[in-house]
């Protein structure tokens, strides 16, 4: 009899244990959920590059000067900047920008509140420098990225874009909106075009001997699809739709740079920085950090940034979205 209430006692501690381990994920899913609802909080980051210049240039001075001349240097500094103050000499404002661009160019939420706060102090007399990293993706996201550029533009205050890796398909529409665009020798340059791309199962499940049923109000709302059986007429209007983006893509490309000549350089294809520069693509040969390295002896230069954390399911959703962007959307890649 002892062995039996022993043996129920066990059960019953077992089930208890089952049951709060089932709660406890229960109660974190739903705590998941809800932070995932809440909106995603972001902040506004500046940095002032003088200083990180002056500090690695005092540092490296420091270690290889005698202690005599690095004071003089010092010293020396110090009386260069209160004679400019004192001159009354006024240095422009360089706000630096990073757009490293994805698929969906998710970055241009963070692009759209930098641009925002510095239209809010700068003027003419100031600029902009975009150092931009992307090889394109999604129509309407890229087209929002040049729009969020175009902002500066129409306020009159110069915007320099800066490519050290690539800026192709929907990265070159950004970059075409620039006043100056600079490249990196062998930076990617290019690929002005689009593509639509993806798979079709519909004879696979026709060997299967499964059937598929898609109902559409409209001719043309679904031109093609994953499961059906696509038509010539359908395929014909997608083309249709590519080349209407591509046509305007190239009137925004001969709207900012009219030196181009856009039925030479709209193929499709991408060119090394070398290449670009005689294709009118690019302005000059000349890395982001030389360029700031130049420009921090005569300017201040702020680097500002929009950083936000996404919520946990929020980024483990984020897979998901990219592969149904790649599946679905009009790519410019």
């Amino acid at each position: 009899m002892s062995d039996m209430f022993m043996q129920l006692g066990l059960f019953a501690a077992k089930s208890i244990i089952i049951v709060l381990m089932v709660l406890t994920v229960m109660i974190v899913f739903f705590i998941l959920l809800a932070k995932s609802k809440e909106k995603t909080k972001g902040r506004l980051v500046i940095k002032n590059l003088n200083h990180k210049f002056n500090e690695t240039k005092e540092a490296i001075l420091a270690e290889t000067l005698p202690k005599k001349q690095f004071k003089q240097f010092l010293k020396d500094r110090k009386a260069e900047e209160k004679a400019r103050q004192k001159a009354g000499q006024s240095e422009k404002n360089i706000f630096v920008l990073r757009f490293h661009g994805d698929m969906k160019a998710s970055a241009v939420s963070s692009l759209s509140e930098e641009i925002s706060a510095i239209l809010n102090i700068a003027t003419p007399a100031d600029e902009v420098m975009l150092c931009l990293e992307s090889a394109g993706g999604v129509v309407h996201g890229y087209g929002l990225a040049a729009a969020q550029l175009m902002r500066i533009r129409a306020r009159n205050i110069p915007l320099v874009v800066a490519v050290d890796k690539i800026a192709a398909s929907g990265g070159y529409m950004m970059a075409c909106v620039a006043n100056k665009i600079l490249s990196a020798p062998f930076a990617i340059i290019g690929s002005i075009g689009v593509v639509v791309q993806l798979p079709n199962f519909n004879r696979l499940l026709k060997d299967k001997h499964v059937d598929y049923e898609l109902h559409t109000a409209g001719e043309f709302k679904r031109t093609i699809t994953l499961f059906g059986e696509n038509t010539d007429e359908g395929r014909e209007k997608l083309q249709h739709e590519i080349e209407d983006i591509h046509k305007l893509f190239k009137e925004l490309i001969r709207e900012h740079r009219k030196q181009i000549d856009i039925q030479k350089v709209a193929t499709g294809e991408h060119w090394l920085g070398l290449q670009a520069l005689t294709l009118n693509l690019v302005d000059e040969i000349r890395t982001s950090d030389d360029y700031l390295l130049q420009q921090s002896k005569n300017s201040k230069l702020f680097e500002v940034s929009y950083e936000t954390k996404k919520p946990l399911l929020a980024r483990l959703s984020g897979g998901a979205s990219m592969l149904r962007e790649k599946l679905f959307g009009f790519s410019m890649l």
